[in-house]
């Protein structure tokens, strides 16, 4: 009897263990990053929370020397302009030449973001990129970009910052929970059906 309860004491100790790992590792697992980087031939910027920050660290990334040209991608949430327009007219405003950007203003989601950006990466070669959302969406986006461009692309992940989010505490606040628990969500209907739309 004490050998059983022992043997149930280590198994409970083990679940226990691995929930924790699952748990806390969520946030981790949410949002790659690739260090160092090398040099890319695009930087494609996907719109969506926090448009504005995911644009500006597109554009840090761009005055680093990272890559010579930029793509901007998101349909607009609203009647007024896409968010890929407004991204591009930060960009200009930021220094960045016109003719370094290239617009999706069509996407309405993280599959047409990967769809619509490959045609652009195919107009001038570009088969290094360097991926830029929030950090909660990095892993779902790198994935369906991975998926939709195919093995003859690299991509790195760069993540801007979301002051609302932290993948070391993606529990503490109503949104990290609400996003991450979403992101977890799609990322598993992903894995079990292998439809990314």
């Amino acid at each position: 009897m004490k050998k059983f309860l022992i043997t149930i004491g280590v198994i409970l100790a083990i679940i226990v263990a691995i929930g924790a790992t699952i748990f806390f590792g969520l946030g981790f697992y949410l949002s790659p990053q690739t260090t160092p980087l090398t040099k890319a031939d695009t930087i494609i910027v996907v719109s969506g929370g926090q448009t504005t920050t995911r644009a500006e660290k597109g554009i840090e990334l761009y005055r680093a020397g990272n890559a010579p040209t930029m793509i901007f991608s998101g349909a607009a949430l609203d009647d007024g302009p896409s968010n890929a327009s407004a991204m591009r007219e930060q960009a200009l405003q930021a220094g960045i030449p016109a003719s370094n950007i290239g617009t999706d203003t069509d996407s309405q989601n993280t599959f047409q973001n990967a769809v619509n950006s490959k045609k652009l990466l195919d107009q001038n070669n570009s088969r290094k990129i360097i991926l830029v959302t929030s950090p909660y969406h990095q892993r779902r986006t790198h994935d369906t970009f991975a998926h939709v461009l195919g093995p003859d692309y690299q991509i790195q992940d760069v993540s801007s910052f979301d002051d609302r989010w932290s993948k070391s505490s993606w529990w503490a606040t109503t949104f990290g929970r609400n996003n991450s628990l979403s992101e977890l969500q799609k990322m598993l209907y992903i894995y079990m059906t292998g439809n990314y739309e």
